[in-house]
């Protein structure tokens, strides 16, 4: 069964960085896109950063570009978001997706909040 498991989510002061994981398990197949979104409260889910299938291309949201570098280890099954000059407004819950064969999966998130 596919799990995705996110971490590294936590309280942290504008301007500052987080490094987000994603582990997948139960998956074998090469075939699939990954990424990460995320939800702000009240506010609907949002794409950030992913990975298209056969890892050969990458895209970022324009609120990503330049601060959040997205990447993966593939021989450890985990995918990261390193996300720097963090904003308030980038407080939200960041969940790991996976799309294989027009289905999407996605982990329970883990929270971000950026705060003084």
């Amino acid at each position: 069964q596919l799990q995705l498991v996110e971490s590294g989510g936590g309280l942290v002061q504008p301007g500052g960085s987080l490094k987000l994981s994603c582990v997948v398990s139960g998956f074998a197949s090469d075939d699939y896109a990954i990424g990460w979104f995320r939800q702000a409260p009240g506010k609907d889910r949002e794409a950030v950063s992913c990975i298209g299938r056969g890892g050969v291309s990458t895209y970022y949201a324009n609120h990503a570009k330049g601060r959040f570098t997205i990447s993966r280890e593939k021989n450890k099954n985990t995918l990261y978001l390193q996300m720097n000059s963090l904003k308030p407004e980038d407080t939200a819950v960041y969940y790991c997706n996976l799309q294989h064969l027009g289905i999407m999966y996605w982990g329970t998130g883990t929270l971000v909040t950026v705060s003084s």
